[in-house]
């Protein structure tokens, strides 16, 4: 069975090309809860990032596109329009497997000159429920362990990174790694509201205690904050003291930005869970994606003063991870 192409508002179909036609033609593999699973056959797996900002990355790996997290906030909805789906729901209900990537990457780390670093994860969750089945991230590890002198960083919601240990610790033997646990709240009939399928915040912690107990870089990315539902001084400062108490050696923080594509599934969230906000995001986000910049330095100074008060320092041994928190990275049109 085939997925079946989209068609426009008129009555002539669509003519697909390029991604949209290989999305359009993937195999079904299984369906869950409301989630269909397809194939993807991928000509690259390594996507260089380009952008005016600087970023802490030159390429990022992304072994599935959409992710079944559902996050309510997630800025990346707007990669499955390049498979010509517009609508943004199709992003968390559509998941496509990409093919061989292990196989492609092995070709294409050639590519990776020394001191470009590699983000997996940048724009789908590589360990999203997926991974469990299909398991192509543990493919990209298993290629990766095979080399040394790269700069590998991990971002992922899920504990189930910890299955993949034995990798990690061997790549981190040889290469550069940093691994980065997204944790937004600690309160988990919150997280559950605003990040429906993915774990639960205090495995997401024991998942940051299992890696430093295995001697690896790891830290906690709050990121996104969310103005008046996760940005009051003492629900940031409970994510900085648990990712201390966990033995995390890093943390950054960004607030939310909302693309077209995410404002269209955010807002009616709003209306829904959090009526009383829902104005106020139409008239801040009215014709931007960006909080003011005066809510970004408020935001850092505040960041800034707890990482201090917990003594979370990257270790001075790994300048390297230094370069991750850069405020906004996630905004960038190349992720994928």
């Amino acid at each position: 069975m085939s997925a079946l192409p989209l068609l426009p508002a008129s009555d002539k179909p669509l003519r697909l090309v390029g991604i949209a036609r290989l999305a359009a033609e993937g195999e079904t593999l299984r369906e869950g809860h409301n989630v269909e699973y397809f194939t993807l056959p991928a000509k690259s797996l390594l996507n260089r990032c380009v952008s005016r900002r600087a970023l802490p990355f030159t390429w990022t790996i992304n072994p599935y596109r959409g992710c079944e997290f559902g996050c309510r906030y997630c800025y990346a909805r707007y990669t499955h329009e390049f498979m010509e789906m517009r609508d943004g729901m199709d992003f968390e209900q559509k998941i496509y497997v990409k093919q061989h990537a292990a196989d492609l990457l092995r070709h294409e780390l050639r590519r990776v000159k020394s001191g470009e670093s590699i983000a997996l994860g940048t724009a789908t969750d590589p360990y999203q429920p997926a991974e469990r089945r299909y398991e192509v991230t543990r493919g990209i590890l298993e290629e990766f362990a095979r080399h040394h002198g790269f700069e590998l960083g991990i971002v992922t919601k899920s504990n189930l990174v910890v299955r993949d240990l034995d990798l990690l610790e061997k790549i981190a033997g040889s290469n550069r790694l940093s691994i980065h646990i997204t944790i937004t709240t600690l309160d988990t009939e919150l997280a559950r509201v605003l990040e429906p399928r993915a774990p639960r915040p205090d495995l997401r912690l024991e998942a940051v205690r299992a890696l430093r107990q295995a001697g690896l870089r790891v830290g906690v990315s709050c990121c996104p904050v969310i103005p008046g539902i996760t940005d009051a001084p003492q629900q940031i400062e409970a994510v900085i003291r648990a990712a201390a108490e966990a033995g995390a050696d890093h943390l950054f923080a960004n607030p939310l930005f909302l693309k077209p594509s995410s404002a269209a599934i955010f807002l009616p969230f709003l209306e829904q869970n959090f009526p009383h906000l829902a104005e106020n995001y139409r008239q801040r986000y009215r014709e931007r994606a960006f909080l003011p910049e005066s809510y970004g330095k408020r935001l850092s100074q505040l960041v800034r003063r707890l990482r201090e008060k917990y003594r979370l320092f990257p270790d001075p041994r790994h300048k390297h991870a230094e370069k991750w928190p850069v405020d906004g990275f996630e905004e960038q049109m190349n992720l994928f």
